[in-house]
């Protein structure tokens, strides 16, 4: 079938993240959607709720050690309609942002850790908050917590850049993160703690992985490690080893420059002004990254 072909086409590209995502989540809705239809003709629906529970996060310990991997699987996993196709609109927003300016490859680490810690918030605060403790049990599900972490990474990295948001008009990212913390802070005394704490965790993480990216440090490369290893496992390559030979010590005069040239302060100058005069938008993919370059100084 031509559908099965692009979507193994969909998955066989490497700079096609975004899509991916996009993707993962709309074919665990269909399956749910399609396996609740089956199990409802055939007079088994109170059996759905067995099969949901291999997908959502427990929050209580000996269901979350008996499904470790509800820890990643809630992040691809959603029941409403609107729940997903919100979600996915936000991904898809600011997912396409990011992965402009960082890359596809951090663009999953963002989703994956916002994702992580959005769980681990929850599983948490349902077990040591006593005001929450007589609901653990309850489940969370949705790609919330890794969207969020994509939306304030994008804020954080470039604030000032500007959506056209219909009804409303242009309005900078950072108002749209502080509205979505708010929402978040909102839920959580509004009948959905568990959604609203794990947003905020996402949010956090999202915040700290551009900060720690400025300062040179890449949060998201234990994920792209084991996600490459899984891949290699499942492709079958082998992990190449490379050996070096031994070679004289170079002279002290001779070292070797490993970080990247910063632009010019001219050349940086030049790009805020074109900021200034005709927005964001208008720089090209290479003066985006001279610009973040600059701001790790």
């Amino acid at each position: 079938m031509s559908i099965v072909n692009d979507i193994r086409t969909a998955f066989s590209r490497r700079d096609n993240a975004l899509n991916q995502l996009l993707l993962i989540n709309v074919l665990v809705f269909v399956f749910l959607v399609l396996v609740k239809a089956v199990l409802w003709l055939s007079g088994f629906q109170p059996y759905f709720a067995n099969v949901l529970r291999q997908f959502v996060l427990p929050s209580d310990l000996p269901a979350l050690l008996r499904h470790p991997w509800t820890l990643l699987t809630y992040a691809f996993t959603h029941e409403g309609f609107f729940h997903i196709f919100f979600n996915l609109l936000n991904l898809y927003w600011f997912g396409a942002l990011v992965r402009e300016y960082l890359g596809d490859r951090r663009l999953v680490s963002l989703y994956i850790l916002g994702a992580l810690v959005g769980g681990v918030v929850f599983v948490l605060a349902f077990n040591l908050l006593p005001v929450l403790r007589p609901a653990v049990g309850t489940p969370l599900l949705g790609a919330s917590a890794g969207v969020t972490a994509i939306v304030m990474a994008a804020a954080t990295l470039l604030p000032e850049y500007t959506f056209s948001l219909f009804l409303i008009g242009p309005v900078r990212i950072k108002y749209i993160a502080a509205f979505v913390i708010l929402i978040s802070v909102i839920a959580i005394n509004q009948g959905n703690p568990g959604g609203g704490i794990a947003h905020i965790g996402g949010a956090l993480l999202g915040f700290l992985f551009i900060r720690q990216l400025q300062a040179g440090r890449d949060l998201g490369r234990p994920v792209l490690a084991i996600g490459d290893w899984v891949g290699n496992l499942v492709s079958g390559r082998p992990n190449l080893r490379v050996s070096h030979r031994s070679r004289p010590a170079e002279a002290p005069t001779a070292t070797r420059k490993t970080a990247p040239i910063k632009p010019e302060q001219e050349e940086i100058d030049g790009i805020l002004d074109k900021i200034s005069r005709s927005g964001y938008e208008s720089l090209s993919k290479e003066e985006k990254q001279k610009l973040f370059k600059a701001s790790q100084k």
